[in-house]
C-alpha cells in the first residue's frame, strides 16, 4: 500500500504465480489505472489480448473484464491507481473519464519517470494534501498523454492491409512476441537472436515492429532498460554506474549515461540524487 486520500488508492503489485495460465475475470474493475513496472505478461481485456510490460498503462471503466497469465511465472510487478466516480466528476477533464472506452496503451518516458518518482515519494511518506495533489497533477498528464482522437499506433500497417485481416493480426502477433522475448530476455540479446527466436528475418521483424508499434525495435529495447535502470537507480544502495552499464548490456558508462539523459532528460547520477531525495520535485529539477 503506497497511498490512500478520498476517493483514491495506490498501490503495487508483485505477482506470485502457482498456474502460469489465464486467470479471472478480475471483478468489479471500476475505473483503474494500472501502470506496468517489470517483467512480462498477458492481458485479456473485453477479448482482445495485449502484452503487459514495463511500458504498458491501461486504464479501465465499470463494465470492463479483464483476465491475466503470466507465462514467464513469478516477479512481474505493476503499480495500480484506484478512482471513485465522485472523484473523477469533480475533475475539470470529468467527460474524458466517465464517458469514453479504457485506454490500453504505453506511456512515455517522462509520464513513466513521474510514475516512479510518485512511487519513491509515496514509499517515503507523504502526507495526505501532498499525495492528493500529486495523484491528481499525474491523471492530468496521463490523459493528456493518452491517443484519445489521435492516431493509433499501427494504423498505418491497418490501413495498408485492410483487405487483408490475416495479415494485419498475424503482423500484431508476431510484434508482440517480439515484446514477450525482449521483456523475458537479459538486456544483451541481439536483433538477430530476437528475429530467430520469433521465426522471422531480422529485416521483415524490424519492418513490421515498427509499423504496429510505431517505433523501431532498439527503441523499444532501451526503453525497457531504462525501466529496470530506474528501479536499480531508486535503491539507494544500489551498485555503482560501470557496474550498472555492464549488467545492462551498454557499451560503458558514458553510453549509458547518454541513453538514459536522452530518455528521461536526467543522467543516471542526478535521478539517483532525486531518488534519495524525497524533498525535491521532479517540476522544479
Amino acid at each position: 500500500m503506497l497511498g490512500v486520500a478520498p476517493g483514491m488508492l495506490l498501490y503495487q503489485v508483485q505477482c506470485v504465480v502457482e498456474d502460469p495460465g489465464w486467470h479471472g475475470p478480475a471483478q468489479d474493475l471500476g475505473h483503474r489505472v494500472f501502470l506496468g513496472r517489470s517483467g512480462v505478461s498477458l492481458r485479456r481485456l473485453n477479448g482482445q489480448v495485449s502484452v503487459v510490460d514495463a511500458t504498458s498503462v491501461l486504464l479501465t471503466r465499470p463494465g470492463d473484464e479483464m483476465h491475466a497469465a503470466h507465462p514467464l511465472g513469478d516477479g512481474d510487478v505493476y503499480t495500480c491507481l484506484e478512482l471513485s466516480p465522485e472523484l473523477l466528476g469533480e475533475r475539470p477533464d470529468t467527460e474524458r473519464w466517465l464517458a469514453r472506452r479504457g485506454w490500453d496503451g504505453s506511456v512515455d518516458e517522462q509520464l513513466d519517470l513521474e510514475h516512479r518518482m510518485l512511487v519513491a515519494r509515496a514509499a517515503a511518506g507523504l502526507d495526505r494534501f501532498e499525495f492528493t495533489e500529486r495523484v491528481h497533477r499525474f491523471l492530468g498528464r496521463l490523459l493528456a498523454a493518452s491517443p484519445v482522437g489521435a492516431g493509433e499506433p499501427g494504423a498505418e500497417i491497418e490501413r495498408a492491409v485492410r483487405r487483408r485481416p490475416a495479415t494485419l493480426a498475424a503482423h500484431r502477433r508476431l510484434a508482440d512476441r517480439a515484446r514477450e522475448v525482449l521483456a523475458a530476455s537479459d538486456s544483451r540479446l541481439g536483433l538477430t537472436d530476437v528475429a530467430a527466436q520469433v521465426g522471422c528475418s531480422p529485416h521483415h521483424l524490424s519492418r513490421v515492429f515498427q509499423r504496429v508499434t510505431g517505433q523501431s525495435l532498439t527503441a523499444y529495447r532501451n526503453r525497457l532498460r531504462v525501466r529496470s535502470l530506474l528501479d536499480v537507480l531508486a535503491d539507494g544502495d544500489g551498485p555503482p554506474l560501470g557496474e550498472v552499464a555492464a549488467t545492462y548490456g551498454f557499451a560503458d558508462q558514458a553510453h549509458l549515461t547518454r541513453v538514459v539523459r536522452e530518455q528521461v532528460g536526467h543522467p543516471p547520477a542526478r535521478l539517483r540524487r532525486l531518488f534519495a531525495a524525497p524533498e525535491a520535485d521532479l517540476d522544479a529539477a
